[in-house]
């Protein structure tokens, strides 16, 4: 019964090895050089000029919406498109259903301005 389970353990300390091994590596090897400019703190190529707890503009939420829309679609339509064949028309049916939701909500994004920058 528990030879069965030792390819898994095997997998586990293999992906464990593989994915420590780097780090390790890295920090054993790495120089450890910091000044103060490695110190300091970096945001999008010049000093931050706010506090870390200010409130974001939701324009950063609407692009993250917009981000998992069209993330979504793309992930469900290739496969889909793959066995459309076998599926049918319950399966064209479904995925017209699935877009027409999508399109929903790229029309509330667009609405919102989401897709405009100053």
């Amino acid at each position: 019964m528990l030879e069965n389970y030792l390819p898994i353990l095997v997998f586990l300390i293999m992906g464990a090895i593989f994915g420590l091994a780097p780090m390790l590596a890295g920090f054993v090897l790495a120089p450890h050089r910091p000044d103060s400019e490695k110190n300091s703190p970096y945001e999008c190529g010049f000093e931050a000029f706010e506090d870390s707890r200010m409130k974001f503009d939701v324009r950063y939420y609407l692009v993250a919406i917009l981000f998992i829309i069209f993330d979504l679609e793309i992930a469900f339509l290739f496969p889909w498109a793959v066995v459309l064949d076998e599926v049918g028309m319950y399966g064209f049916m479904a995925m017209v259903i699935f877009l027409a939701v999508l399109v929903v909500g790229f029309i509330f994004e667009w609405k919102k301005g989401a897709l405009e920058w100053e």
